[in-house]
């Protein structure tokens, strides 16, 4: 990796500074999880998949860190016959509980960083925190990438975690639901689509989806424009301020946000609720998944 190249982008995508005391932000940079990552209450979640199938060597694992891979641990399921949904309340505080994060512990969420689709699983990961009322989660900014190039400390085996109790304080207002885009269709409430150009206009589609097209009315901001893969950093509250107002998108709007699963959706839901501030974003967790599937709904 060129880490020259890494700050010549820092006017449109920067990592949040190091922080000499630790705080609970959206993101957190290498350097605060290299000085923060032995803290008491603070669980390191390193959500990376195949691990186990790339050239790292004996030491593949982030120092302080319990694993649970963002596609096979459990994070999302198949419910009524659409795919990546959240499970079920107790389902998912148990899983959380078991890898020892309790009411009182920072998380933070590390993915490889490589691109917008993978560390769109961070946000849905972040996403599932927040929607089960825990506020203190963050993700490292560039993910590996920028915690291995930042000379963070590698080890050979992960934290085994020691399974707690993980409360539950459901906010269901972070999640949107088939009525709620119903209802946005009849009120004129903004639905942002974070697929790409060519899902959001029809010309292609993902399988998981009945028919090409998207939610009639609704705007599109690619997941792509919100984290460089190139620069392995997530966008700053002026780019993304600039690309809702771009699509007609006001600060402190209501909008729900959807995608295909509520993947890369999550992607765009951190961005405007997290980075931006904008406390009246929803996230549609089935998504086009669901929308599509009863064809009485609409398809534009």
């Amino acid at each position: 990796m060129r880490l020259a190249s890494l700050a010549a982008a820092a006017f449109l995508f920067a990592a949040p500074a190091f922080a000499q005391q630790v705080e609970v932000t959206p993101l957190v940079n290498a350097e605060w999880l290299k000085a923060h990552a032995a803290d008491e209450n603070v669980v390191v979640i390193d959500i990376r998949d195949k691990v186990g199938e790339t050239d790292l060597g004996e030491l593949p694992y982030l120092a302080h860190a319990v694993v649970a891979p963002y596609a096979s641990y459990g994070w999302r399921t198949e419910i009524d016959g659409v795919p990546g949904q959240i499970p079920a309340d107790a389902d998912i505080a148990r899983l959380i509980g078991d890898l020892g994060v309790d009411g009182d512990d920072h998380v933070v969420i590390v993915p490889w960083g490589t691109d917008s689709s993978e560390f769109a699983g961070a946000t849905r990961v972040y996403w599932t925190f927040k929607y089960l009322g825990h506020d203190a989660v963050s993700i490292l900014d560039g993910g590996w990438r920028q915690y291995d190039a930042q000379g963070g400390e590698r080890v050979a085996e992960p934290v085994t975690p020691v399974a707690t109790t993980f409360p539950l304080n459901v906010r269901k207002e972070l999640r949107g639901t088939t009525e709620d885009v119903l209802a946005a269709l009849e009120n004129g409430t903004k639905l942002i689509d974070a697929r790409p150009h060519d899902q959001h206009v029809g010309n292609s589609k993902s399988p998981v989806v009945r028919v090409e097209g998207t939610i009639p009315g609704s705007l599109n901001i690619e997941h792509s424009s919100l984290y460089s893969g190139e620069y392995a950093s997530f966008a700053t509250p002026e780019t993304i301020a600039a690309l809702a107002e771009g699509v007609g998108l006001a600060s402190g709007e209501d909008n729900i946000v959807f995608c295909n699963t509520g993947h890369w959706a999550s992607i765009a839901w951190f961005a405007l609720h997290e980075v931006a501030g904008n406390e009246n974003t929803a996230m549609y967790d089935g998504s086009m998944a669901e929308w599509a599937a009863d064809p009485a709904r609409p398809i534009q």
